[in-house]
């Protein structure tokens, strides 16, 4: 028999992570690597500026919300190097989730407080990261050091 972890019926899933903390996934947002590269290749230019509008868009979406990036994997295949440098290939789908556990501060409310961090990643496939499961990258997350303890609304 499989063990399953229960999920809150408002979470998409819960991950656990390499420290032991569950975390709730309460939004996901799946998009293309490469679906707006109109001309030009993917190398380290373009993939630095994809990274950085993921970031500025987990940033408006959620103000107040710590936003931080895993790290993507980079592959470089022997092909032709353009005059922006070698290819350099991310992963396909660009991720931004918004996790939320228990609070970090034991003198916060446990009903009134959360602790929430907004989170980019990079996978090959559109699947929702879950229970064990999940990205090495994503069960890695140094939640007390990432997250924040926000008031939960009224």
């Amino acid at each position: 028999m499989q063990h399953r972890l229960k999920v809150p019926a408002m979470a998409l899933a819960r991950l656990v992570l390499a420290s032991g903390r569950s975390v709730d996934l309460a939004e996901l947002r799946f998009s293309s690597t490469y679906g707006d590269l109109l001309e030009g290749y993917p190398c380290r230019p373009v993939n630095d500026l994809r990274i950085r509008g993921l970031l500025r868009a987990a940033r408006l979406a959620h103000p107040g919300t710590p936003v931080h990036l895993v790290p993507p994997p980079r592959e470089y295949p022997d092909q032709y190097a353009g005059g922006l440098g070698p290819v350099e290939v991310l992963p396909a789908v660009a991720c931004l989730g918004t996790f939320h556990s228990t609070a970090l501060d034991p003198v916060h409310d446990p009903v009134l407080y959360r602790s929430r961090l907004a989170v980019v990643w990079f996978q090959s496939t559109p699947h929702l990261p879950s229970g064990c499961d999940a990205e090495p990258a994503l069960r890695d997350l140094d939640w007390a050091g990432l997250a924040r303890d926000t008031r939960a609304p009224a």
